[in-house]
């Protein structure tokens, strides 16, 4: 069977999208997608996403991990579905709603750029030198001098399977710049490596800052968040001990398509 695929990236956060309308993709060929999203034998990505009608909502994203697995939340992966839809004209209008891993999620699309309202965030722990949040997928967020220092690989895989984390956790270490934004490396579960980008990622790293910096509950914010592949933003407000009204904004573009 001959399938066609669409790539898509959001700060250097690649992904391969389907269009999965009739619902014929293999969803427990793991297999499969792992064998796709290979980067030396396959079309390369950090997952797979597909494209399914909804009964109630605009589409429906079913996300898939590198590994083939089923995942969790994925920011980016969320915006480039949004500029995919868009692409296949099921979008009539800039403003869209459609169901995710962990939900209902707005999204607002221009060209290039996608807006995407993440899940009010309350599941959050202030540890003694890093933060754990919740932001859709579990994130470890830890501030420190300088990010390129620091092996991503070697010391996100050992937090990643620490018996602490039973069902694991990404890894991010966060490097404050003097102009106020964020410098981000994530290390992403299910991929098992550091990816250019990680929505979730950054959105996790923003709010541990405004934790961190003790910002006043019931304004708004905006941090700027920079990755290896790019500059993201996030908005939110805290209200008490959720953060409501959290907004990941950044580019989400197609890079190719073909067949397999």
């Amino acid at each position: 069977m001959t399938n066609h695929f669409y790539k898509y990236q959001g700060t250097g956060n690649d992904f391969i999208l389907i269009d999965d309308r009739r619902e014929d993709f293999d969803v427990h060929n793991h297999g499969l997608i792992a064998h796709l999203c290979h980067r030396r034998f396959g079309i390369g990505a950090d997952g797979l996403m597909l494209l399914r009608y909804h009964e109630t909502v605009d589409f429906q994203m079913i996300y898939f991990n590198a590994d083939g697995r089923p995942g969790s939340m994925c920011g980016n992966g969320g915006r480039c579905m949004v500029a995919f839809a868009q692409e296949l004209g099921m979008m009539h209008r800039p403003s869209s709603v459609f169901m995710a891993p962990d939900g209902l999620h707005e999204a607002v699309w221009h060209p290039g750029w996608v807006e995407l309202k993440m899940k009010n965030v309350s599941h959050l722990e202030a540890h003694p030198d890093f933060y754990f949040i919740n932001t859709g997928s579990p994130h470890y967020v830890r501030f420190v001098p300088d990010a390129d220092q620091v092996d991503v690989m070697a010391e996100g895989r050992a937090i990643r399977y620490s018996p602490a984390y039973p069902q694991g956790t990404n890894v991010n270490f966060v490097q404050p710049r003097p102009d106020g934004s964020l410098y981000v490396r994530t290390y992403e579960r299910g991929v098992e490596d550091e990816t250019f980008s990680c929505g979730t990622g950054v959105t996790a790293s923003a709010i541990a800052h405004a934790l961190a910096q003790g910002w006043p509950a019931e304004q708004p914010h905006q941090v700027v968040l920079h990755t290896k592949g790019g500059q993201l933003e996030v908005a939110f407000v805290q209200t008490g001990n959720v953060f409501a009204q959290v907004w990941l904004k950044g580019p989400a573009q197609k890079v190719f398509e073909g067949q397999f």
